[in-house]
């Protein structure tokens, strides 16, 4: 996988565009979903994204998270072979966690990254 069909941002500059609008979509295993997650985040696990209804997200960027950040490459690309403008955001949740970003569990109360 090449980084022109993968393109990738860093978590600070993921959370300057969520925080502008950009959709977010975390492909992990429900597991980590459920221990912790961003809350702008779209849950769609990886291996099910490729039969998955997307949310309409034409016209912004989707930013694509994971744990570490491989899953979200994969993501990405199958993203933009659809016609998103996806990035996967390297270092994944841990990335975003440790750039200030909210990890949280459904009910909102903090989460942690599985």
């Amino acid at each position: 996988m090449t980084a022109a069909l993968a393109p990738e941002i860093n978590a600070s500059q993921a959370l300057r565009l969520a925080s502008g609008g950009a959709g977010v979509l975390d492909v992990r295993d429900p597991y980590e979903w459920i221990a912790g997650h961003a809350p702008i985040a779209e849950h769609i696990p990886l291996p099910t994204l490729p039969g998955a209804r997307t949310p309409d997200w034409r016209g912004r960027p989707v930013l694509v998270l994971c744990r570490s950040g491989n899953r979200a490459k994969s993501a990405a690309v199958l993203l933009r072979h659809r016609g998103i403008e996806a990035f996967a955001v390297s270092g994944g949740m841990n990335a975003w966690r440790d750039a200030g970003g909210l990890v949280v569990t459904d009910g909102g109360a903090p989460g942690v990254v599985a």
